[in-house]
């Protein structure tokens, strides 16, 4: 061990130091910053090839060196962190570019998933592709992609929103202006804000469409759960365990219900959408109904519930 700047590195090879065998062809090469996804919960999550990067860095740069601890010495793994989280990375990213100028590798981690989604890290990537550097992906866990994968959305398209606006006028402005498209839409919310959330979901997009609760992914309280957003509330409220953990939100397309009764297709409601921005409920479907051959009644109730 070694110092540079002040900081701990790593001299050598550790992961021979942990007893980790990291094929050269691996390990991490100096100048090069890497973004390493790791584990949501279960430490077991994390690949082979996240393993070798953090066995072979230079410098493991972490949101919260603590967290991060207790996975690296899980893995016998014998460098310190050195913090890089929301309030120091400006400052953190010049350091990370002196280590790199002088030929150290270091890797990126957050507390859980992939850094930089929802998680510091998009800065120091961006100032590190503007110095030049190579920056390389080591993918592996997300709680968006785990989710997603889970939900059995009839969506082909989504749009991820990390966590919604604080403010109840800009959550309201981004669900008005988003919440009509043809594609689930997927949020982060921590325990403390998801009944507000569902509740704020609920007032403004249809309640016949599903949404996806998944809570504490990988965890051992993992729970996946589907429901018509309008059932969610009180889903919620019936037990205030539903309401711990972290969370990932998913609101199935609009299109969806129709979609799974066979009435509309996906291109058909976007029809029906842009004719409710100039004609009321009933001439609309009226007009869908004679391009299509669906019955106009059933156009017309999804019409209405789409208008709400």
């Amino acid at each position: 061990m070694t110092k540079l700047d002040g900081i701990g590195v790593n001299e050598g090879h550790p992961a021979e130091q942990a007893g980790h065998a990291v094929d050269a062809r691996f390990r991490a090469v100096g100048g090069s910053l890497y973004v390493v996804a790791t584990p949501l919960g279960n430490l077991r999550d994390l690949t082979l090839r996240a393993l070798d990067v953090l066995a072979s860095a230079d410098v493991i740069a972490a949101e919260d060196t603590r967290t991060s601890g207790t996975l690296l010495r899980h893995y016998g793994i014998l460098t310190h962190p050195v913090a890089l989280h929301a309030h120091n990375e400006d400052q953190k990213s010049r350091a990370v570019e002196a280590w790199l100028r002088a030929g150290r590798s270091v890797a990126l981690i957050s507390d859980a998933g992939t850094p930089a989604i929802s998680d510091p890290g998009a800065r120091l990537v961006a100032a590190m592709h503007a110095a030049g550097f190579p920056v390389i992906p080591i993918p592996g866990p997300s709680a968006v992609a785990a989710a997603v994968s889970a939900a059995g959305l009839a969506a082909d398209r989504f749009v991820f929103a990390g966590f919604l606006p604080a403010q109840p006028k800009a959550r309201r402005a981004w669900l008005d202006r988003f919440g009509t498209l043809d594609v689930a839409l997927v949020f982060h919310e921590a325990p403390h804000r998801v009944r507000t959330t569902i509740d704020e979901l609920a007032a403004v997009l249809e309640h016949d469409r599903c949404l996806v609760i998944a809570r504490e992914i990988t965890k051992k309280f993992e729970s996946i759960t589907r429901m018509p957003l309008g059932e969610a509330a009180a889903w919620m409220a019936a037990d205030p365990q539903r309401q711990r953990g972290e969370f990932v939100l998913i609101v199935d397309a609009p299109s969806a219900v129709a979609a799974e009764g066979a009435v509309l297709s996906p291109e058909q409601v976007r029809w029906l959408h842009a004719l409710l921005e100039e004609l009321p409920p009933a001439r609309a479907a009226r007009v869908v109904a004679a391009m299509t051959g669906v019955p106009r009644d059933d156009i017309y109730a999804q019409a209405l519930s789409l208008k709400r």
